[in-house]
């Protein structure tokens, strides 16, 4: 069984990495509603916006974000949590400048960690000596520790959800669940692969309705992405669909989507549990947290 990231000594950053990132953390309570397309077509949207972005992959044991951008790592979270390598050694350079932090395939191990070591991982990243304006945390399907964990040390989490019975359940039970026991009272929803322009709204008010009853959370509704061949065919190719076919319909509301998040506020204090670049904000003093979205 793997041991908790270790902690070396604080390393200083330079006033270019100083500031801490923007986070958003992309999730959904059922597996195959397009939650890592989302977060690659994310990530590669606020790149080709002037974003330096991270993006970090936390299907610990099936990752395949690195698959989709057709890249290929020498080093993964598997070999930081083994001693191998550094946190740093992980990052590969994808489309556009696009920061990748790959995790691994197939190694069942990866999947058990412990919520000890789910928080290492998370401290690890504010000895992180790279400027970054924004990290897109990829999680795996579900409402495992690691999930949880992730998305209350993120600043923003985007569910993604489709139109159907299952993912509809699935996602109001992730939402309920980040709520109740780990205190997430904001959630982004995406609505995906819808057919038209009103069945997105039409979705997000059916989640939207059950929640308000019963949670104590604010949904709001980010965007919705449309079924799109053109889409298909860029993962066919392992690309993301904003740089393969940048006019086509699921581009232009990915970009929408990460306009939106863009002007999201970066925090500026911390906020008394585990998160991600919180040394960042210790050492950049305090000021006012973070706005709500408009």
């Amino acid at each position: 069984m793997p041991t908790p990231i270790p902690r070396s000594r604080p390393v200083m950053p330079s006033d270019a990495a100083t500031a801490a990132p923007r986070v958003i953390a992309v999730a959904s309570g059922k597996g195959g509603v397009g939650k890592t397309t989302t977060s690659v077509n994310l990530a590669a949207a606020m790149v080709n916006a002037g974003q330096r972005t991270l993006l970090l992959d936390t299907d610990l044991g099936l990752a395949n974000v690195d698959v989709l951008l057709g890249l290929s790592p020498r080093f993964t979270l598997a070999d930081v949590f083994a001693g191998r390598c550094e946190l740093a050694d992980t990052i590969l350079e994808g489309p556009n400048g696009l920061m990748v932090v790959p995790a691994a395939s197939g190694k069942q191990h990866m999947a058990q960690l412990s919520p000890q070591e789910h928080v290492g991982l998370v401290h690890a990243f504010s000895e992180l000596d790279r400027p970054i304006d924004t990290m897109i945390v990829d999680n795996a399907a579900g409402i495992a520790d690691g999930v949880l964990t992730f998305c209350q040390a993120s600043h923003d989490v985007i569910v993604v959800v489709c139109d159907e019975p299952a993912s509809i359940t699935d996602a109001y039970a992730l939402i309920k669940v980040l709520n109740r026991d780990r205190g997430v009272q904001r959630i982004q929803v995406l609505c995906n692969q819808v057919q038209d322009a009103s069945e997105g709204p039409a979705l997000f008010e059916k989640l939207q309705r059950v929640t308000t009853r019963f949670l104590d959370v604010t949904l709001n509704h980010i965007g919705s992405i449309p079924r799109d061949e053109w889409l298909r065919r860029a993962v066919q190719r392992q690309e993301a669909v904003v740089d393969a076919f940048p006019s086509a319909p699921a581009s232009v509301a990915y970009r929408g989507i990460a306009r939106r998040a863009r002007s999201w506020q970066s925090p500026m204090v911390a906020r008394g549990h585990v998160e991600f670049f919180v040394d960042r904000m210790v050492a950049a003093g305090t000021g006012p947290d973070g706005g709500l979205p408009a």
